[in-house]
Order: C-alpha cells, then structure tokens, then sequence
C-alpha cells in the first residue's frame, strides 16, 4: 500500500510541492558561496597593488603591516560578499516558494501557473526595491515581471514533469508490488526505457 507524505497538519501533501524551509537554507547557502566567491576573485587585481607595494618596501615591519592590512581587507571583503549574496538570494527563494506554495494551498492544485506567478510577483517584487527614480522602478516591475514569467514557465513545467515521472512509480499495483519501482531510481529507470524505445 502507497505512503502519502503528511503535513504537520496532518493532510496529505500534494506531489512536486517543495518544502520552502529547506530550499531558503539552499538559496542562502548558494547565495553566500556565490558572493563570497565573486568578492575573492574581484580582490585579485588589490592583492597585485599589494605585491607591487611590497617589492618597493625595504623595510619588514612595513611590508608585514601592507601584508596583514591587506589580507584583512580582503577577508572583510568576502565576508560582506557572502553575507549579502546569502541574504539577496535566500530572500529570493523564499518569497518564490512561499507564494508557490500559498498559491497551491489556495488553489488546491500544484500546477505550471502557480510556478509563473510566484516567479513574476517575486522578480517584480525584486525589480521595485531596487535602487532608482519611481521611473525607473517602474520599469523594473514591468520587466521583472515579464522576465520571471518567461523565465519560470519552462523551468516550472520542466519540474512538474520529472516530478509527475518519479511518482509514476508509485501507483503500486496490490498484484505485483515488487516490479513496480518509484523514487529517484525508478525515474531513472524509466526515462532510460522511454529513451531506448
């Protein structure tokens, strides 16, 4: 007999429904993996000011201070990269798949337009904080909204259907149920099969 995954609450979950805690700690772990990242290379160039610098220094206390300054700014600077890399897109993903899931719960189906409008609200959402004239936030709206739409229903029906591929296995038949096989594996499985035909 088939599992259904239970809310807290103690509804069934619907299938492809993603778990918005989860994917926030992701969002804010990649974002902090990005901005760091993008801050420690973007200091390549400083540490080459540094170095010349040095070279002209005959002294080793002061080539010691230019090296320890150095070296703090740049941890500074990743820091602060990380830490608004991690806020920024852990924001991002958390508005996208709160609305996602507040759109299916209210709804009552988990469907392609629920993904294209938490896209299009979050990146216009996103388009009106930033910085400029109401003019140009204006703008932003628009084109966030646009974009988001755009960019959200192919990545969205692309996930609704691997996720309507896993659960294929698990209409486990009462006759047979060793043949039948479900979650990653299973999926697999079978797109291999659909592939080789």
């Amino acid at each position: 007999m088939m599992e259904e995954n239970k809310s807290i609450k103690g509804t069934p979950e619907k299938a492809g429904i993603v778990k918005w805690g989860t994917t926030t700690v992701v969002g804010i772990f990649a974002g902090m993996l990005y901005g760091g990242s993008k801050e420690a290379s973007a200091s390549v160039s400083k540490d080459a000011e540094v170095m010349l610098k040095l070279g002209s220094t005959p002294d080793k206390r002061e080539q010691y201070r230019l090296m320890r300054d150095a070296m703090e700014k740049r941890f500074i600077r990743v820091t602060r990269g990380s830490i608004v890399g991690g806020v920024r897109l852990g924001m991002f993903t958390a508005a996208f798949y709160g609305l996602q899931n507040l759109l299916a719960e209210k709804r009552g189906v988990h469907d392609i337009y629920n993904v294209v409008a938490a896209g299009s609200a979050t990146a216009a959402t996103f388009g009106l904080i930033m910085p400029g004239s109401l003019h140009w936030r204006l703008r932003n709206v628009m084109l966030g909204s646009v974009l988001g739409a755009g960019v959200c229903f192919p990545l969205g029906w692309l996930h609704l259907k691997l996720v309507e591929k896993a659960n294929e296995g698990n209409t486990i038949s009462a006759g047979n149920p060793v043949e039948a096989k479900s979650g990653v594996g299973g999926a697999i499985e079978r797109l291999e099969e659909q592939l080789s035909k």
